[in-house]
This record gives C-alpha cells, sequence and structure tokens, in this order.
C-alpha cells in the first residue's frame, strides 16, 4: 500500500506541475483549473489514497461501480459522470454524481430535472460530426441550450467534448473554445470547458477548458 501512495503522489504531483506549466504558457492561472481524477476501474482505496492526498474531484464512467464506491468516499467528494447515459440509470446517477458531463439528450434532461432540485451539468458536444458516440452536433447546440435552458433545476456549466482521433487536439479545442464563446453569449454562466484528458490535456488548457479529466497518467493503465 505503502509503495501505491508513493506511486499515485508522484504521478498527481508531476500532472499538477505539467497543469501549472500549460496554464502559465496560455496565460492563465493553474487556479481556474479543476482536475478530475478519473478513478473508474480502480478500486476505492486508490481514491482513498487520492483523496488523502488532495484530491477531491473524482471521474467515474460506469453507475454501478461508482454508486458503490462514492459511499466509502468522505462526503466531501466531488463526483463527476462523465459516461454514456442510460434512462433507466439516471436516477442512480443522480443519486451519486454532483456534476453530469455528458448531456446530450434533451430526454435525458428532462428526466434529470425531474429527479432531482438541483443538479450541475455540462452539455456534450460531438466534435467529429458522428452523432452515434455521443454529443450535440455542433450547429445545433443554440436549439439545444434553448431547449435544455427551460428547466430549472439543471444548472449548465458549459460544455463538454472529446477529442477526436483524426484531428490535432489543438484544433479540436479551438473549435470547442469558439462554440463555447458563442454558448457564453446566449448563456454567460455557462462559461466553463470540461476537456481534456491524459494524452491532449495541455492542449485543453491552452484553448480555455477549466475542468480536465485525468485517469491513466494518476492511476496507471488498466
Amino acid at each position: 500500500m505503502s509503495n501505491r501512495r508513493e506511486e499515485l503522489s508522484e504521478n498527481l504531483n508531476a500532472i499538477k506541475s505539467r497543469i501549472s506549466v500549460a496554464a502559465q504558457n496560455a496565460g492563465r492561472s493553474a487556479e481556474e483549473i479543476t482536475l478530475i481524477v478519473v478513478t473508474k476501474t480502480f478500486p476505492a482505496s486508490d481514491a482513498q489514497i487520492l483523496y488523502e492526498l488532495g484530491v477531491r474531484d473524482f471521474g467515474e464512467n460506469r453507475d454501478q461501480e461508482a454508486s458503490a464506491k462514492s459511499t466509502e468516499l468522505p462526503d466531501d467528494c466531488r463526483w463527476h459522470f462523465q459516461g454514456q447515459i442510460q434512462s433507466n440509470k439516471l436516477k442512480s446517477i443522480a443519486n451519486w454524481a454532483d456534476v453530469l458531463h455528458s448531456i446530450d439528450d434533451i430526454a435525458h434532461a428532462s428526466k434529470l430535472n425531474s429527479l432531482v432540485t438541483s443538479k450541475d451539468i455540462f452539455i456534450q458536444v460531438s466534435l467529429d460530426n458522428q452523432p452515434n458516440r455521443g454529443g450535440v452536433l455542433p450547429d445545433l447546440i443554440p436549439e439545444f441550450l434553448e431547449e435544455i435552458s427551460t428547466f430549472p433545476n439543471l444548472k449548465i456549466r458549459g460544455l463538454m467534448a472529446v477529442a477526436p482521433l483524426d484531428v490535432e487536439p489543438v484544433i479540436a479545442f479551438q473549435r470547442l473554445k469558439a462554440l463555447s464563446d458563442r454558448v457564453v453569449k446566449m448563456q454567460p454562466k455557462a462559461h466553463e470547458i470540461s476537456a481534456g484528458m491524459s494524452n491532449d490535456f495541455e492542449a485543453a488548457i491552452s484553448e480555455g477548458a477549466t475542468h480536465i479529466r485525468i485517469g491513466s497518467q494518476i492511476l496507471g493503465v488498466r
């Protein structure tokens, strides 16, 4: 266990310093970037070590795994759901997830709104125009935003996206930033951007990401 603690501590510190450098290079403060450590497929014991190392934001993408894991950690943790949503799992997800990063369906948003009194969400955008991979097509974002704004219990934080494999991350994130700028004109409070993972978070930070989701660079590869 002590070896695992050292390993996680080293990896976490390395990522934090890379975040600081990337923020500095972009003329930003590292303070405005939330690091979400993605603990999916890793045991609660790893999440507990990370908690002791100061991590409070944890990312999961499977309801069954996360609903169990989240009960084993202190209440001041923030749990982020970033997987594909299944309607029949929404009630359970709403119980443990503080933030849902992958809202891309009005029916899901409507159901979520009926289950909660207040919930933070990000709208997932498809940057590769492949709707079957999840995400709202960029051209449909204004219309989607207008519809979703009618749900009083959902607090729209901003946009979330995953960089497509066949596009340079920085180009993908430039598109996302341009889209975010349009969204902010419609909804000034929806100014946050959830983007960037282990292999491309520096590019995401350079284009304004406020939330980055990192798993393998901290926990290793499963």
